[in-house]
């Protein structure tokens, strides 16, 4: 083999590896673009009640989507889900924005948002022990980076 074949090679291999790890990144919903923001978390000593909203914003029914009107019926009638092997799981809240609960509190559903052929940025997120009757509702449109509650889910 010729040294213009192997540069070559090595070119399109290169190319290959860095469309997989974005591939990868994509999947698990990393941001490789912004290197300068990082993610504290910090203990705290108090617990915030289940019914009190983290943010401060509250948004209701009339003021979200309406998929994530669909969301929030398919969640009190037990489904079916758009994503069942991704909604109704446990939403660990690693963020930390939610008042910190028991591990299994959280799960989190995904508001579809047309147009796009992925599970997008849009959830909503429960907390509670009995998963169609929860105690609490939050929406997030960022995935993540912020959350309304939603009063009137139910």
């Amino acid at each position: 083999m010729t040294a213009q074949p192997r540069t070559r090679l090595r070119t399109v291999l290169a190319s290959l590896g860095g469309i997989a790890v974005a591939g990868v990144a994509a999947w698990f919903g990393l941001d490789l673009g912004d290197s300068s923001s990082t993610t504290t978390t910090t203990a705290s000593s108090t617990t915030a009640s289940p019914a009190s909203d983290p943010t401060g914003e509250t948004c209701s029914l009339d003021s979200l989507p309406q998929e994530a009107d669909e969301v929030i019926d398919a969640i009190v009638t037990g489904g079916p889900f758009d994503y069942p092997d991704n909604d109704g799981t446990r939403f660990g809240n690693y963020e930390g924005i939610l008042p910190q609960q028991d591990r299994n509190y959280y799960r989190e559903y995904t508001v579809g948002t047309p147009g796009l052929n992925h599970r997008g940025p849009r959830r909503i997120v429960t907390g509670g022990t009995q998963p169609t009757d929860p105690e609490v509702w939050y929406y997030t449109s960022d995935h993540y980076e912020s959350f309304c509650e939603i009063p009137d889910a139910e």
